[in-house]
């Protein structure tokens, strides 16, 4: 079977690395070619905060935002920031509202707290203990970051094995944070609920979306508008990343979905 078939036609330069727990299992297009990751960016903020909760630096309880909200709210994307500046739009906890803003602001916390700007907070605390090479946070802790597709399938491999994080903190980042939320997940329309960990989104029941029919509720990711994306799911015991030089559209609408289940198909058990 041709894993890589959903991507014959696509007429821009793509690469797609495969991985499970210890080796990668398949790729394709040049892995070594640096792309922007866009909103995946989101995970390795998420993991570089979550490293100085551990090290006892910073507390997900702390207040960070606006009134009423915490770092946790600002990661789960439950302070009720808005996308970008601007007022809350709701009290904190009441809504899921995707928050460019309220990633920034936990990165900003992060950042005072340790000390450190927090681009070398990330590079210290999450890629160079993954030897994320190529990967480099040049801009906003929300979406600025490029690297090429070995190193995002690294940190996707770090996801698989709880790697640099606390058993307590690995789990806050990767269950339902604020149960029962409702929201907009951008590109695909409202979700009732729309389940987020840590800086990762939760599949859940989610229609339509950006990852297989056949990907577990509990796999989690992000994708970005840059046209990449990164889910890990823990059902199979994969991980796969998607990155490529053209935006998000509806070509990777289609071909998402079709990719995502013909890994699945080809390179694990359904159950």
């Amino acid at each position: 079977m041709d894993t890589f078939r959903a991507l014959r036609d696509l007429d821009f330069d793509v690469a797609v690395v495969v991985v499970d727990h210890a080796a990668d299992i398949a790729t394709y297009g040049n892995p070594v070619d640096v792309f922007e990751w866009a909103s995946v960016t989101k995970l390795v903020t998420a993991y570089a905060c979550l490293v100085a909760v551990d090290r006892g630096l910073v507390s997900l309880d702390d207040a960070a935002g606006p009134e009423g909200s915490t770092l946790r709210h600002l990661l789960a994307h439950a302070s009720g920031l808005p996308f970008e500046k601007g007022a809350p739009l709701a009290p904190a906890g009441t809504k899921r509202i995707y928050s460019n803003r309220g990633i920034e602001a936990a990165a900003e916390h992060v950042a005072a707290r340790v000390g450190e700007d927090f681009a070398g907070w990330t590079h210290a605390a999450v890629l160079e203990p993954l030897g994320m090479d190529s990967a480099e946070l040049y801009g906003s802790p929300a979406f600025g970051m490029r690297g090429s597709a070995v190193d995002l399938a690294e940190f996707g491999r770090a996801v698989l094995n709880g790697a640099l994080l606390s058993p307590e903190s690995f789990a806050a980042a990767t269950t339902v944070q604020f149960e029962g939320l409702r929201g907009v997940l951008p590109g695909y329309g409202r979700q009732e609920p729309n389940d987020w960990g840590l800086g990762f989104e939760i599949r859940g029941h989610k229609d339509p979306h950006w990852t297989g029919h056949n990907n577990s509720p509990g796999t989690v990711g992000h994708f970005g508008w840059a046209g990449s994306f990164l889910w890990v799911d823990p059902r199979v015991h994969l991980a796969t990343c998607f990155v490529g030089s053209r935006p998000f559209s509806e070509e990777h609408q289609e071909a998402w979905p079709l990719l995502s289940d013909a890994i699945l198909a080809d390179h694990a058990v359904l159950d």
